[in-house]
């Protein structure tokens, strides 16, 4: 779905990023690597980073939040076993870069950030390379999005002390989340199912994001 009509250059080392950064490390879901691969990182990094972006190592961006780690990207992305006919909520927009994969794996993307600047620079990026399934939302991400729900996975890409009780309740019966969980300071990402109403949780591996800010996470400051 991604493309503007002009010639890629980063096309090699987008191939490369996923060969050696992701395949090479297990990630194994095709839909997945299909995904990394069409979704042009540079356009999502700030242009002193465009050089970099498809290094393995997150990015600075505005407002002191990051785009993730490539290999950290698909393995939360694999980890939901996201669906072609799924609707999806994104806690964190960021730069709007995973909200692009999301877009190329489920239905219907709801992203949402508590940065109206950053939601602002977002739209104008996916809008240009044709992402049409999805809706931009400024907010508290650790309320979730109730009008939006009921979810068939949610990601959230901000630590969280424990899993937001409303987020859970947005996800549909069977439906699945990932997530940061610990201290601002090291968390582990824990996959979250619902089943019969009840939280299966799985733990994944250590991670570190920048923390979840709202009436669910962490207070600012």
């Amino acid at each position: 779905m991604a493309g503007n009509g002009q010639p890629d250059v980063h096309q090699a080392a987008r191939i490369a990023m996923v060969e050696t950064q992701l395949r090479s490390r297990g990630i194994r879901d095709q839909r997945v690597l299909d995904a990394m691969l069409a979704v042009p990182r540079h356009e999502f990094a700030p242009p002193h980073y465009e050089g970099r972006a498809y290094g393995d190592h997150p990015i600075p961006i505005a407002e002191s939040q990051t785009i993730s780690q490539p290999y950290v990207v698909a393995a939360m992305l694999e980890a939901l076993e996201i669906r072609p006919e799924d609707n999806v909520l994104e806690v964190g927009t960021g730069s709007g870069y995973q909200t692009a994969l999301l877009a190329e794996l489920a239905r219907r993307v709801h992203s949402i950030d508590r940065h109206a600047t950053l939601v602002e620079q977002a739209g104008p990026i996916l809008k240009r390379l044709g992402y049409e399934n999805i809706a931009l939302h400024v907010g508290d991400g650790s309320q979730g999005l109730p009008q939006a729900a009921p979810f068939d996975a949610i990601v959230v890409a901000a630590a969280a002390p424990q899993v937001p009780p409303p987020l859970f309740e947005q996800l549909r019966e069977g439906g699945r989340m990932v997530i940061p969980v610990g201290s601002p300071y090291g968390q582990e990402l824990q996959l979250v199912r619902k089943h019969q109403g009840q939280m299966l949780i799985s733990r994944q591996e250590g991670v570190r994001f920048v923390p979840l800010i709202g009436e669910e996470g962490f207070r600012a400051g």
